[in-house]
């Protein structure tokens, strides 16, 4: 059995979720990461990274990825980053139900059931970091947003309150919420759009012209973007100081988001963040 600590990093295809595997792994970390596409396991096993398929929405997949883990670690689960995700844009009267209901089970409902799973080895060695990979859209809604924001929302409530029930346990809970990253979270929104909104159809279509511009890249890039490196920055913090912060803001709108969400009156600050995008 391995004396490195051991991690489960989830969504490692791209993005935050590549980096902070590759740089966990060069941290001196035993990590074990998830993707969704046979060639993504590939090209991250080729650089020593253990990997494993794994679907959110499918929970023989989660159940699958545990027991491998626990069996190849010695029983020994260190810490949980769950990060993979995707966002579903569109108008709220536009969204169907079965868009909603996906974006929930993708996004809370298998991050909850991965969760679950971890605790019991956790508990059994005394300690645990659990780090959720959420939202500045958690803290503060976006128009065109509202499946995403409801999913981080959710998932903000209910770390929480994981976190005060694992008070003592040893088990720290933390949440990162990032404002702009740079990675292909906005270009792969573009296929759940196409799928499941009415472009040609909706009140909003020139809107959605809009917004399509922007996720695909063809538009003015958000200010203030920065690297996924801004992200594994305060992941390092929240796995390894003794005193992990529930909240970790990344990227200057975020931090401004909730800073003017504080100082100023509710109908200003929504009416404000409304004509945004």
């Amino acid at each position: 059995m391995s004396e490195r600590p051991t991690i489960i990093v989830t969504g490692c295809s791209s993005g935050i979720g590549a980096y902070c595997a590759r740089a966990l792994k060069g941290d001196g970390w035993r990590v074990f990461a998830t993707v969704r596409r046979p060639e993504d396991q590939a090209e991250l096993e080729q650089e020593g990274i253990e990997t494993f398929i794994m679907d959110y929405t499918r929970p023989e997949t989660i159940a699958a990825l545990v027991e491998a883990v626990m069996a190849r670690s010695g029983g020994r689960i260190d810490a949980l980053f769950n990060n993979g995700a995707y966002g579903q844009a569109g108008a709220v009267e536009d969204l169907p139900t079965e868009a909603l209901r996906l974006q929930l089970e993708t996004n809370v409902i298998g991050w909850h059931d991965l969760t679950r799973r971890v605790i019991p080895p956790m508990r059994a060695r005394g300690r645990g970091r659990i780090v959720q990979c959420s939202s500045i859209l958690g803290l503060v809604p976006y128009r065109w947003r509202g499946a995403y924001n409801a999913s981080k929302s959710a998932l903000e409530a209910l770390s929480l309150t994981l976190r005060m029930e694992l008070a003592g346990s040893g088990i720290d809970v933390s949440l990162i919420e990032p404002g702009p990253i740079r990675s292909k979270f906005a270009a792969n929104a573009v296929a759940y759009v196409e799928r499941f909104i009415d472009l040609k159809n909706s009140v909003h279509r020139a809107e959605y012209e809009k917004q399509l511009k922007r996720l695909r890249g063809e538009s003015k890039p958000a200010r203030g973007k920065l690297g996924p490196e801004a992200v594994y920055h305060v992941l390092k913090h929240a796995l390894t100081s003794r005193r992990p912060r529930p909240h970790y803001v990344v990227t200057r709108p975020a931090k401004q988001g909730v800073l003017l969400k504080k100082l100023l009156p509710a109908a200003l600050f929504y009416r404000i963040i409304g004509r945004l995008g």
